[in-house]
Order: structure tokens, then C-alpha cells, then sequence
């Protein structure tokens, strides 16, 4: 467990409590350089070495009416295959939740089980974001933007909001806290300077009211540690996060994205999913070149209990050696699993089981958040 001296995190700024108006606040952090890009840190891509991934046991039966009772055998199925090639890393709740994960895999090596409860399950979205700085001591912080259940749909969410707050005070971690709601599947970055962000989603007024675009760019490049913002505004059916990217267009790459493809007219996601590959056709990296587009298809429409749920392969999960793919017993399974592979040579491709988890409205990605390794 990697904690930070005191001298190691006294180079970093004091944050007072935020007074009065939070946005004139968060313009005098980044005015005066008091953000995680001033200070040299930047969101690593998923590809780069992982010291943990972070999970949060599932135990809200509404995410997953009638089907709740396997789903904990997903997470434990998923924890298998993560172990093998980096810690595991569990905000486990407290009570039956955690004796339930002790029981399916607290005995496992390299699972720690943390006593900090949830009120759901969806990591990529209530955990922190992880920075890292070659130069900088501590290398590693975390950013705690808000969470209110995307848009204040599930509440309630008030111990899920607390979760970068419990992890930075359990194991040390310095803490920069943006008063802006924030999930993470709205967001990807080639960790490189440039950032995918989903415009309809961070830019919702069920969000971050009174902010604008500009505004909000200059945020996510000041806690982020990026140079350049590619807005993407696009939906596919079922979906509830308002168009988080990472059901989309993902990094896999330098300057290499790849994007949810529906070939068939009479789909509804046809006319949403072209117009989001002409967006990205127009985009530029951080350093000014055209993005490299790499289609995946999407899997034939899956509809379970009369309600269409937002299946994409493009929730996969990228770990150390290894790529957790959402597999959906469709033929196109193996397309996209082989269009990853190839774009991931050194790292296996496992396609797990995912049309039960999918009736939460989301996959591996949004259960899954990455700690990336210190580089010094």
C-alpha cells in the first residue's frame, strides 16, 4: 500500500473549504496555478501500467431488477481474471456486503477489501480519477469531481460521492476537489494532451448549470492535464448517462480512436452513430493531427423485459496484459474482439458475459476504474 509522506505532499497546494461562490472559486485555483496541469500531473491513457484496478461490490437489487442475484458472481468472475495481472482493489461496503465479498473473493491474492460503503456499484462514475507526473512528488494524486447519479436520477448517491474522499484518506493520496459534477465514463484521454468529453452529459443543466463550454474546457484541461478537448454529443438506445464516450469512441491510441458502428438503417442508433463518426472525422489530437478513426459493430439490439438496454462493445476494459470485452452471445462478439486484439497485440482479449449486467445500463468499463502505476 503506497501512502505519501508529509513532505511529499506538502509541495502541493492547501485547499481551504470552498466559500461562497464555488465557480469564482474554481477560477482563482486555476488563475493562480493551484490545479493538477500547473503542477505537472496528467490522466495517463488505460493502456499505461496499472497498479490496482478499483471495483465497488455490487448489492442495489434496483439496478438489476429480477436478475440481481447472479450479479455478484460477475464481479467475482471479473476479479479472477483481473488478479492475474494487477492488484484488485474493492470499496466493499460494510455488513452482509462485505462478508459477502470476503466469502467470493477476499481469500484471492491480489484482492484488498476496503471497508468503504456505496449506494451502487458503478466505480468508472463515483470513483476518483487517478494523475500521475513524471517529475512530481507525490507521483500520484487523485481528483474528486462531484457525482449526483448521473443527473440526479438514482439518488440516493451521498456515500458514492464520498468514495475519492474515503480512498485518498485510506491510503494517503494527495486530493484535488473540482465543485463540478463529473463521471468518468464521460471522459477518455489518449494520455497525450487530447481528451474525449461527452458535450451533452458534462454540459447538462441535470449536471453543471450556469457553466459554459469554454469554461469547462479550461476545467478539464486545468485537472486533467490536457491540451486539447474533442467535444462528442451522441446517444445510443438505452442509454441513461446522457452519452457517456466510453459506449462511443475510445482511445486506443496515439491519435487512434475507435467508434460504435450500427450498419443497419432501420436501427435506431444508425442516424446517432454516423453523426458521431462525422464529428470525430474532423477532429485533431493535441498536436494538431486528424484522428484515426476504426469502426466497431455494434451487437443486434437486445431488449430485456420489453426495454432496449444500451449493449456496446465499446465498454471494454483495458488492464495490464488483458482487455475485458463485453460479450453479448451475438456473432459479432468475435469481430470486436478481434479488431481489439489486433489493435492490442501484447495483451490478451477475454470477451466476458454481459447481457445480465447490462440490465444496469452498463458493462465492465463503468464497473471498473483504473490506479495507474507510479512512473518514479
Amino acid at each position: 500500500m503506497t501512502v505519501y509522506s508529509a513532505s511529499q505532499r506538502a509541495l502541493l497546494p492547501k485547499f481551504s473549504p470552498i466559500e461562497g461562490n464555488e465557480l469564482e472559486w474554481l477560477e482563482r485555483q486555476i488563475r493562480e496555478g493551484l490545479t493538477p496541469a500547473a503542477y505537472g500531473y496528467r490522466m495517463p491513457a488505460e493502456w499505461e501500467p496499472h497498479w490496482a484496478t478499483w471495483l465497488s461490490w455490487p448489492h442495489n437489487p434496483h439496478s438489476w431488477p429480477g436478475r440481481f442475484e447472479g450479479i455478484a458472481s460477475i464481479w467475482a468472475r471479473l476479479v479472477r481474471e483481473l488478479r492475474q495481472v494487477e492488484g484488485i482493489r474493492i470499496a466493499a461496503g460494510t455488513g452482509d456486503v462485505l462478508r459477502q465479498a470476503q466469502e467470493m473473493v477476499g481469500d484471492l491474492p491480489n484482492v484488498e477489501l476496503f471497508d468503504i460503503p456505496t449506494n451502487d456499484a458503478w466505480m468508472r462514475d463515483h470513483g476518483p480519477i487517478f494523475l500521475i507526473s513524471e517529475c512530481c512528488q507525490p507521483p500520484l494524486v487523485l481528483v474528486d469531481w462531484r457525482y449526483n447519479a448521473w443527473g440526479n436520477k438514482y439518488p440516493p448517491y451521498d456515500l458514492d460521492n464520498l468514495v475519492p474522499r474515503q480512498i485518498a484518506e485510506r491510503l494517503g493520496y494527495y486530493r484535488f476537489v473540482v465543485p463540478l459534477v463529473l463521471e468518468g465514463g464521460a471522459v477518455d484521454t489518449d494520455g497525450r494532451g487530447t481528451l474525449l468529453a461527452a458535450r451533452n452529459c458534462l454540459l447538462n443543466p441535470n449536471r453543471n448549470p450556469y457553466v459554459s463550454q469554454e469554461f469547462l474546457s479550461e476545467c478539464l484541461k486545468a485537472f486533467f492535464g490536457v491540451a486539447r478537448i474533442i467535444w462528442v454529443e451522441a446517444m445510443i438506445a438505452g442509454d441513461d448517462t446522457d452519452g457517456h464516450v466510453d459506449q462511443l469512441a475510445r482511445f486506443v491510441g496515439p491519435r487512434v480512436v475507435v467508434v460504435a458502428s450500427e450498419q443497419d438503417p432501420a436501427d435506431i442508433n444508425y442516424g446517432p452513430l454516423r453523426e458521431l463518426w462525422r464529428q470525430l472525422s474532423a477532429a485533431e489530437d493535441a498536436e494538431g493531427r486528424p484522428v484515426e478513426l476504426i469502426p466497431i459493430p455494434m451487437p443486434r439490439p437486445i431488449e430485456i423485459e420489453n426495454q432496449r438496454v444500451p449493449a456496446s462493445y465499446l465498454n471494454f476494459y483495458i488492464a495490464n496484459q488483458l482487455v475485458i470485452v463485453p460479450a453479448f452471445d451475438d456473432p459479432a462478439d468475435v469481430q470486436a474482439q478481434n479488431i481489439l486484439g489486433r489493435l492490442f497485440p501484447g495483451r490478451r482479449v477475454v470477451g466476458l458475459p454481459a447481457r445480465d449486467l447490462c440490465w444496469g445500463l452498463g458493462a465492465y468499463h463503468c464497473i471498473t476504474q483504473q490506479e495507474p502505476a507510479p512512473p518514479c
